[in-house]
Protein backbone atom coordinates (compact mmCIF):
# COMPACT_ATOMS: atom_id res chain seq x y z
CA UNK A 1 0.00 0.00 0.00
CA UNK A 2 1.06 3.61 -0.37
CA UNK A 3 3.21 4.93 2.46
CA UNK A 4 1.10 8.10 2.67
CA UNK A 5 -2.06 6.06 3.17
CA UNK A 6 -0.50 3.85 5.83
CA UNK A 7 0.93 6.82 7.73
CA UNK A 8 -2.41 8.64 7.60
CA UNK A 9 -4.14 5.54 8.95
CA UNK A 10 -1.62 5.08 11.78
CA UNK A 11 -1.83 8.76 12.75
CA UNK A 12 -5.61 8.51 12.99
CA UNK A 13 -5.84 5.03 14.55
CA UNK A 14 -3.22 5.78 17.23
CA UNK A 15 -4.35 9.41 17.71
CA UNK A 16 -0.76 10.64 17.51
CA UNK A 17 -1.79 14.27 16.91
CA UNK A 18 -4.17 14.34 19.86
CA UNK A 19 -1.94 12.92 22.61
CA UNK A 20 0.61 15.22 24.23
CA UNK A 21 4.01 13.56 24.46
CA UNK A 22 7.72 14.30 24.71
CA UNK A 23 8.22 12.01 21.71
CA UNK A 24 7.80 13.46 18.23
CA UNK A 25 5.33 10.76 17.29
CA UNK A 26 4.47 9.88 13.72
CA UNK A 27 6.68 9.58 10.66
CA UNK A 28 10.26 10.44 11.69
CA UNK A 29 12.18 9.27 8.62
CA UNK A 30 10.51 9.10 5.22
CA UNK A 31 10.77 5.83 3.33
CA UNK A 32 9.71 4.37 -0.03
CA UNK A 33 6.37 5.33 -1.55
CA UNK A 34 5.08 1.75 -1.44
CA UNK A 35 5.01 -0.37 1.74
CA UNK A 36 4.72 -4.14 1.45
CA UNK A 37 6.46 -5.21 4.66
CA UNK A 38 6.46 -3.54 8.08
CA UNK A 39 9.01 -4.26 10.80
CA UNK A 40 8.32 -3.38 14.43
CA UNK A 41 10.76 -2.92 17.33
CA UNK A 42 10.69 -1.38 20.79
CA UNK A 43 13.71 0.88 20.32
CA UNK A 44 15.07 2.98 17.45
CA UNK A 45 18.54 1.46 17.72
CA UNK A 46 21.21 0.56 15.20
CA UNK A 47 20.62 -3.18 15.55
CA UNK A 48 16.90 -2.80 14.86
CA UNK A 49 17.59 -0.60 11.83
CA UNK A 50 20.06 -3.07 10.35
CA UNK A 51 17.66 -5.95 10.91
CA UNK A 52 14.74 -4.03 9.38
CA UNK A 53 16.82 -3.36 6.27
CA UNK A 54 17.95 -7.00 6.15
CA UNK A 55 14.29 -8.03 6.35
CA UNK A 56 13.59 -5.75 3.36
CA UNK A 57 10.97 -3.81 5.29
CA UNK A 58 9.87 -0.48 3.83
CA UNK A 59 8.71 0.85 7.22
CA UNK A 60 9.90 0.31 10.78
CA UNK A 61 7.48 1.15 13.60
CA UNK A 62 9.06 1.72 17.02
CA UNK A 63 7.85 2.65 20.49
CA UNK A 64 10.92 4.70 21.41
CA UNK A 65 11.76 6.85 18.40
CA UNK A 66 14.80 8.93 17.44
CA UNK A 67 13.42 12.42 18.03
CA UNK A 68 12.08 13.80 21.28
CA UNK A 69 11.56 17.29 22.76
CA UNK A 70 14.80 18.96 21.77
CA UNK A 71 16.24 19.33 18.26
CA UNK A 72 18.80 16.63 17.52
CA UNK A 73 21.99 16.98 15.47
CA UNK A 74 22.59 14.26 12.91
CA UNK A 75 26.07 13.35 14.09
CA UNK A 76 27.68 10.24 15.56
CA UNK A 77 25.37 7.29 16.31
CA UNK A 78 22.25 9.27 15.33
CA UNK A 79 23.70 10.02 11.89
CA UNK A 80 24.65 6.37 11.42
CA UNK A 81 21.16 5.23 12.37
CA UNK A 82 19.44 7.60 9.95
CA UNK A 83 21.93 6.77 7.19
CA UNK A 84 21.18 3.06 7.65
CA UNK A 85 17.48 3.69 7.11
CA UNK A 86 17.90 5.98 4.11
CA UNK A 87 20.42 3.76 2.31
CA UNK A 88 18.34 0.70 3.15
CA UNK A 89 15.11 2.18 1.81
CA UNK A 90 13.25 1.97 5.11
CA UNK A 91 11.13 4.64 6.80
CA UNK A 92 10.70 5.13 10.55
CA UNK A 93 7.47 5.70 12.47
CA UNK A 94 7.32 6.30 16.25
CA UNK A 95 4.38 5.80 18.60
CA UNK A 96 5.21 6.34 22.28
CA UNK A 97 2.33 7.30 24.61
CA UNK A 98 -0.23 6.71 21.84
CA UNK A 99 0.79 3.05 21.83
CA UNK A 100 0.83 2.77 25.62
CA UNK A 101 -2.69 4.14 25.93
CA UNK A 102 -4.47 2.67 22.90
CA UNK A 103 -7.63 0.78 23.96
CA UNK A 104 -7.20 -2.02 21.41
CA UNK A 105 -3.50 -2.56 20.59
CA UNK A 106 -1.94 -0.57 23.42
CA UNK A 107 0.72 -2.04 25.68
CA UNK A 108 -1.53 -1.78 28.72
CA UNK A 109 -4.69 -3.07 27.04
CA UNK A 110 -2.74 -6.02 25.68
CA UNK A 111 -1.11 -6.77 29.05
CA UNK A 112 -4.52 -6.66 30.73
CA UNK A 113 -5.87 -9.10 28.15
CA UNK A 114 -2.93 -11.48 28.49
CA UNK A 115 -3.28 -11.50 32.27
CA UNK A 116 -7.00 -12.17 32.13
CA UNK A 117 -8.17 -8.97 33.81
CA UNK A 118 -11.93 -8.55 33.80
CA UNK A 119 -14.16 -5.46 33.94
CA UNK A 120 -11.27 -3.33 32.71
CA UNK A 121 -11.24 0.46 32.72
CA UNK A 122 -8.65 3.22 32.14
CA UNK A 123 -6.95 4.87 35.12
CA UNK A 124 -3.96 7.02 36.11
CA UNK A 125 -3.60 10.43 34.44
CA UNK A 126 -0.39 11.23 32.59
CA UNK A 127 0.11 14.05 30.09
CA UNK A 128 -3.64 14.65 30.19
CA UNK A 129 -4.73 11.10 29.34
CA UNK A 130 -5.61 7.95 31.25
CA UNK A 131 -2.51 5.90 30.55
CA UNK A 132 -3.11 2.67 32.51
CA UNK A 133 -5.63 -0.16 32.52
CA UNK A 134 -7.14 -1.56 35.71
CA UNK A 135 -9.41 -4.53 36.24
CA UNK A 136 -10.28 -7.43 38.48
CA UNK A 137 -9.25 -11.04 38.79
CA UNK A 138 -12.19 -13.30 39.54
CA UNK A 139 -11.47 -15.38 41.46
CA UNK A 140 -8.48 -13.61 43.02
CA UNK A 141 -5.10 -15.11 42.20
CA UNK A 142 -2.31 -15.88 44.65
CA UNK A 143 0.68 -13.72 43.77
CA UNK A 144 2.83 -16.70 42.64
CA UNK A 145 0.07 -17.74 40.20
CA UNK A 146 -0.17 -14.19 38.85
CA UNK A 147 3.60 -14.18 38.40
CA UNK A 148 3.24 -17.41 36.42
CA UNK A 149 0.73 -15.73 34.12
CA UNK A 150 3.08 -12.81 33.67
CA UNK A 151 5.96 -15.14 32.76
CA UNK A 152 3.74 -16.87 30.22
CA UNK A 153 2.64 -13.54 28.73
CA UNK A 154 6.11 -11.99 28.47
CA UNK A 155 8.33 -15.08 28.27
CA UNK A 156 10.49 -13.86 31.14
CA UNK A 157 10.21 -13.61 34.93
CA UNK A 158 9.65 -10.24 36.62
CA UNK A 159 12.80 -8.29 37.39
CA UNK A 160 11.61 -7.61 40.94
CA UNK A 161 8.55 -8.39 43.06
CA UNK A 162 7.52 -6.30 46.06
CA UNK A 163 4.92 -8.39 47.90
CA UNK A 164 3.64 -5.76 50.33
CA UNK A 165 -0.06 -6.28 49.61
CA UNK A 166 -2.55 -9.10 50.12
CA UNK A 167 -1.55 -12.67 49.38
CA UNK A 168 -4.09 -12.78 46.54
CA UNK A 169 -4.41 -10.18 43.80
CA UNK A 170 -7.96 -9.03 43.06
CA UNK A 171 -7.81 -5.38 41.89
CA UNK A 172 -4.91 -5.01 39.47
CA UNK A 173 -3.50 -2.04 37.56
CA UNK A 174 -1.12 -2.20 34.61
CA UNK A 175 1.11 0.60 33.26
CA UNK A 176 3.95 -0.43 30.97
CA UNK A 177 7.49 0.95 30.98
CA UNK A 178 8.86 3.30 33.62
CA UNK A 179 5.71 3.99 35.62
CA UNK A 180 6.84 3.28 39.19
CA UNK A 181 6.17 6.95 39.97
CA UNK A 182 2.46 6.14 39.54
CA UNK A 183 2.33 4.08 42.75
CA UNK A 184 0.50 6.89 44.53
CA UNK A 185 -2.23 6.94 41.88
CA UNK A 186 -2.46 3.15 42.03
CA UNK A 187 -3.13 3.33 45.78
CA UNK A 188 -5.66 6.14 45.32
CA UNK A 189 -7.50 3.98 42.79
CA UNK A 190 -8.02 1.30 45.45
CA UNK A 191 -5.93 -1.35 43.69
CA UNK A 192 -3.99 -3.99 45.58
CA UNK A 193 -1.53 -5.03 42.86
CA UNK A 194 0.42 -2.99 40.31
CA UNK A 195 2.32 -4.29 37.28
CA UNK A 196 4.81 -2.01 35.56
CA UNK A 197 8.22 -2.17 33.91
CA UNK A 198 11.15 -0.53 35.67
CA UNK A 199 12.00 -0.52 39.34
CA UNK A 200 14.12 1.80 41.44
CA UNK A 201 15.31 2.13 45.02
CA UNK A 202 13.16 5.18 45.68
CA UNK A 203 9.82 3.36 45.32
CA UNK A 204 10.39 0.48 47.74
CA UNK A 205 9.12 2.23 50.87
CA UNK A 206 6.18 3.86 49.11
CA UNK A 207 4.94 0.47 47.93
CA UNK A 208 5.39 -0.94 51.43
CA UNK A 209 3.59 1.94 53.12
CA UNK A 210 0.71 1.81 50.61
CA UNK A 211 0.53 -1.98 51.20
CA UNK A 212 0.75 -2.75 47.50
CA UNK A 213 2.05 -5.70 45.57
CA UNK A 214 4.25 -4.34 42.78
CA UNK A 215 5.54 -6.57 39.99
CA UNK A 216 8.32 -4.99 37.93
CA UNK A 217 8.13 -6.99 34.72
CA UNK A 218 10.74 -5.14 32.67
CA UNK A 219 10.54 -1.94 30.64
CA UNK A 220 11.35 -3.70 27.38
CA UNK A 221 9.08 -6.69 27.97
CA UNK A 222 6.01 -4.69 28.96
CA UNK A 223 6.42 -2.43 25.93
CA UNK A 224 6.82 -5.18 23.35
CA UNK A 225 3.27 -6.55 23.55
CA UNK A 226 1.57 -3.53 21.99
CA UNK A 227 3.80 -3.63 18.93
CA UNK A 228 2.98 -7.30 18.41
CA UNK A 229 -0.73 -6.49 18.70
CA UNK A 230 -0.34 -3.63 16.21
CA UNK A 231 1.44 -5.99 13.83
CA UNK A 232 -1.51 -8.40 13.94
CA UNK A 233 -3.87 -5.48 13.34
CA UNK A 234 -1.97 -4.33 10.24
CA UNK A 235 -1.85 -7.87 8.87
CA UNK A 236 -5.60 -8.29 9.29
CA UNK A 237 -6.55 -4.78 8.15
CA UNK A 238 -4.31 -4.41 5.11
CA UNK A 239 -2.75 -7.81 4.46
CA UNK A 240 0.72 -6.38 5.06
CA UNK A 241 3.60 -8.67 5.92
CA UNK A 242 5.02 -7.85 9.35
CA UNK A 243 7.98 -8.92 11.45
CA UNK A 244 8.72 -8.15 15.11
CA UNK A 245 12.43 -7.49 15.70
CA UNK A 246 13.25 -8.71 19.20
CA UNK A 247 16.18 -6.72 20.60
CA UNK A 248 15.82 -7.26 24.38
CA UNK A 249 17.73 -5.09 26.83
CA UNK A 250 17.15 -7.16 29.97
CA UNK A 251 15.78 -4.03 31.62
Amino acid sequence: MKQTELIAYLDDYLRVREIEDTSQNGLQVEGPGEVRKVALAVDACQVAFERAVAEKAQLLIVHHGLFWEKPARLVGPLFRRVRTLILGGCGLYAAHLPLDAHPEVGNNAELARLLGLQNTYPFSRYHGIDIGIAGTLEPPLPIPILIGRLIQALNMPPIRVLAHGPAEARRVGVISGGAAMMIGQVAEAGLDTFITGETSHSHFHQAAEERLNVLFAGHYATESVGLKALARHLEEKFGLETVFLDVPTGM
